[in-house]
Order: structure tokens, then C-alpha cells, then sequence
């Protein structure tokens, strides 16, 4: 049986869960939800990504929502960025980490960033580069995107992601993360590239992400969990996806990965009924937008002891 540590939780929504709604939500919103989210025990936030406004309008306010979000007791902030100029007004911001997409599909990479996985580890490097010159304490991570498959090349070699996993922390990442980003993946799979990915980057692997769009999101936690991850994206309400991934449902969400760890007596600090309550108002906040996930439709068992 592996051992109990404290799982933590990342939730993404403001970032994975937003930049593919078609509305644009307000600031003051957004504000309400951070801080709602921190009220429910969420410790790490990815609160925004440093794209640039006119691509995506959605996330044109976070640096403002980077600016509240460190004045919240004992949470790290994370934002995405793309490219070295994201990197540099991430760092200029003070946030504690950022967060860089590498897609381990060439195909995907290409449609996505509009450049190959290997150029993309040299801008890693020259990101370490400047955060390193700056002497800013800012944790640089990397996540391997469409680890387990990608709707636009279909297979991707386990071999080839072990092989940027390799790269990246070669060309100065602190840790990286693997993400099945279209929902490929399933729990066999899964275990056997973090067992491999693990002998490759030890503790410096960091993170698991996963999409809920074939129904197998927990399931794939819970096949990471037992290799050891302790570390786990999810969105409020299972909202967020990729716009190359036609169909897709979205993350899993962050009221069903604290309800797995709770009915398991694995310590996660989140509050489920705060967590519940977040997404009641998500519900408004989003209204006609669906909401994905099974806690919140079926409520919390009267087992329930802690969490």
C-alpha cells in the first residue's frame, strides 16, 4: 500500500478552465473565484497566462489577478507562459512558478506553440538563463502535453517523451510534469510512462494532469498516485480542454480528486464543501456553460469522516 502522504492539488481553472470559453469573464469575477477557491484549502493556483491580449483576451488580466493572489496567506502562484517574453513579464510579476507547455507530439506542438519540441527546450534554456540573471527565486516547470497520445498524430512514443523529459531538465527546468492532454490515457498506461519518466527526473517530476474526456481521469490519478505523485492538476467543475482536442470534456475536476484522496484518508487540506459551494457559484458565474464531475451531482456520502 503506498503511504499517506499530503496530496496537493493545483487547480487550473483559471487558466486551463477559462482560455477556451468563447465570453470573456470579468475580473472582479475572477477575484471572487481565487479568493473562493483559496477560502476551500487550495494552496496552488494557476491564476492566468502571460499570452499576448489580442490572441487571447481572456487572460489579458493576469497580472492583475497575480497581484492579489500573492497577498493570500501560504499560496503559490503559478502562471503559463509560451515563450521567453511570457517567462520575462512572469518573473517581473512575482509569481512563485511558471509553467511551460512542451508538447511531446510534433504535430501538436506545431499547432499549438507554431514550433517543434526541440526549439521549444532551447527557449527552456534561455528562460533559465534570464530567471537565473534576474536572481529571482521564480520555479521554472515544464509540462509535457499529449504525453500519452494527441488527436492530430495520434501515438506518441514513450521513448520520445522520455527523451524531452530528459531535455528539458538538461536545459535547466526545476521539474516537470506529464499531461495527458486529449484524453488518451488509461491507467495501465499511465502507470508504466511515470514508473519510466520517474528512473529518468526522480524527484524533479512533479506533476500529473489529466483530462476527464473518455472517462478515465480518476481512474488515471489514482494509477499515478500509486508511483508515487503526490502533485495533481484539476479545474473546478471539470471545465478546460484543448482546442485540438475535439470533444473534449475537459479537466478533472478538483471536488472529484478531493473527494478520491478524502474517501481514501489521504490528506489534502481542501474543504469539500467549499469546494462544492465554489462550484455552485462557478454554475452562476458560467451560466450555460457545462459543468462536468460526480461528487457534486451526487453529494457527499454520510461515510465521510475527513479530507
Amino acid at each position: 500500500m503506498p503511504n499517506l502522504d499530503t496530496v496537493i492539488v493545483r487547480d487550473v481553472g483559471l487558466r486551463d478552465g477559462l482560455q477556451s470559453l468563447a465570453r470573456t469573464v470579468p475580473t472582479d469575477i475572477k477575484l471572487q473565484w481565487l479568493d473562493a477557491a483559496h477560502a476551500a484549502g487550495l494552496r496552488e493556483l494557476e491564476v492566468g497566462s502571460f499570452v499576448p491580449a489580442h490572441r487571447m483576451p481572456q487572460l489579458a488580466d493576469t497580472a492583475e489577478l497575480v497581484r492579489h493572489a500573492l497577498g493570500l496567506p501560504e499560496l503559490r502562484v503559478s502562471v503559463l507562459v509560451p515563450n521567453l517574453k511570457g517567462a520575462e513579464a512572469a518573473l517581473a510579476s512575482g509569481a512563485h512558478s511558471l509553467l511551460v507547455p512542451l508538447s511531446a507530439s510534433h504535430a501538436h506542438s506545431l499547432a499549438n506553440l507554431r514550433r517543434p519540441p526541440d526549439e521549444v527546450v532551447v527557449d527552456i534554456a534561455r528562460i533559465r538563463d534570464r530567471r537565473d540573471a534576474t536572481g529571482s527565486a521564480c520555479r521554472i516547470e515544464v509540462g509535457i502535453s499529449t504525453a500519452f497520445g494527441c488527436t492530430l498524430q495520434g501515438e506518441v512514443p514513450p521513448d520520445e517523451v522520455l527523451r524531452l523529459v530528459r531535455a528539458v531538465l538538461d536545459a535547466g527546468a526545476d521539474a516537470v510534469g506529464l499531461a495527458d492532454t486529449v484524453g488518451f490515457a488509461n491507467p495501465l498506461q499511465v502507470q508504466g510512462l511515470f514508473e519510466a519518466a520517474a528512473r529518468e527526473a526522480g524527484a524533479p517530476l512533479a506533476c500529473a494532469h489529466f483530462h476527464d474526456t473518455r472517462g478515465l481521469g480518476m481512474a488515471n490519478v489514482y494509477a499515478a498516485w500509486l508511483t508515487g505523485v503526490r502533485r495533481f492538476d484539476a479545474c473546478v467543475g471539470g471545465i478546460g480542454g484543448c482546442p485540438h482536442a475535439p470533444g473534449a470534456s475537459g479537466n478533472v475536476s478538483t471536488e472529484d480528486v478531493a473527494w478520491l484522496f478524502a474517501s481514501m484518508g489521504v490528506p489534502t487540506g481542501l474543504d469539500l464543501q467549499g469546494l462544492l459551494d465554489l462550484r455552485r457559484r462557478l454554475g452562476q458565474w458560467l451560466a450555460g456553460e457545462t459543468l462536468h464531475g460526480s461528487i457534486a451531482r451526487a453529494g457527499l456520502p454520510r461515510t465521510l469522516t475527513g479530507g
